[in-house]
């Protein structure tokens, strides 16, 4: 652990040099998102899902809506390590050699969660979803005419949830390391979690029992993945702590 002590006021200037490095990258990571959108939305009108439907822009302003929503989330996903980084840096100074080492491994793993969770639902519950509405709107007779920013609007809303909630492992496992939570309570609290994840699965699925296992079932295995998680990090700590002890 670091020597140095470090007054409020240092904490304060710490934490704001970290946010201003996030917010420039932040950016940066704009400009970039502008010239990567076109073609990410271009290539998403082309996929069997958006193929569907008639896109159409009811509204003069919507393609720009569309782009500039693209522009934002690339940017945020692009900052979105970085932030982990600069959080990493902020609390660094007061954690032991190796407990930095053990945290700084947790943002290649928060990321690929991230893009884990972003694939699944792009690839396996989206096409699900939108081949649901089809038969639905089918059965009733209805012709969709669908406006494309609410189409990417829906897209969005329904994948990058998926991103932070894939998170659940490592915040567990970060949460556990400093001793917030342990096994024990999560498995205390597992039907209490069971039904918030219940409750998640419901709002951001459609009202099909299919689809909602489909989200229900994977955020269940990663409650017990976290379970698992924190009690790998649990022994960690008790044996750093135990260590620390015996050095005294």
């Amino acid at each position: 652990m670091s020597e140095k002590k470090m007054s409020v006021l240092e904490h304060i200037a710490e934490l704001r040099k970290r946010l201003i490095i996030v917010v420039v990258f932040f950016f940066v990571a704009m400009i970039t998102g502008f010239f990567i959108a076109k073609p990410i939305i271009v290539f998403l009108q082309q996929t069997d899902e958006a193929k569907q439907f008639a896109l159409n822009a009811f509204r003069p302003a919507d393609p720009l809506i569309v782009y500039m929503q693209f522009t934002f989330i690339i940017a945020l996903i692009l900052t979105f390590p970085v932030l982990l980084y600069q959080l990493w840096a902020f609390i660094s100074p007061g954690l032991y050699e190796k407990e930095r080492r053990v945290t700084l491994s947790y943002i290649p793993l928060s990321v690929a969660l991230f893009l884990l969770g972003i694939s699944f639902s792009y690839f396996i519950l989206f096409p699900f979803v939108i081949d649901f509405m089809g038969r639905l709107s089918n059965d009733l007779n209805i012709q969709q005419m669908i406006g494309i920013n609410e189409y990417f609007r829906f897209l969005l809303q329904l994948t990058l949830p998926f991103g932070l909630l894939f998170q659940l492992p490592v915040v567990i496992m970060f949460l556990t390391r400093l001793g917030i939570i342990n096994p024990a309570f999560l498995v205390k609290v597992r039907k209490y979690a069971y039904f918030v994840l219940l409750v998640i699965a419901a709002i951001i699925t459609p009202p099909e029992i299919l689809s909602h296992l489909m989200v229900t079932i994977p955020l269940f295995i990663l409650y017990e993945i976290s379970i698992i998680v924190s009690r790998f990090a649990y022994k960690k700590a008790q044996s750093s702590q135990i260590k620390e002890t015996d050095q005294k």
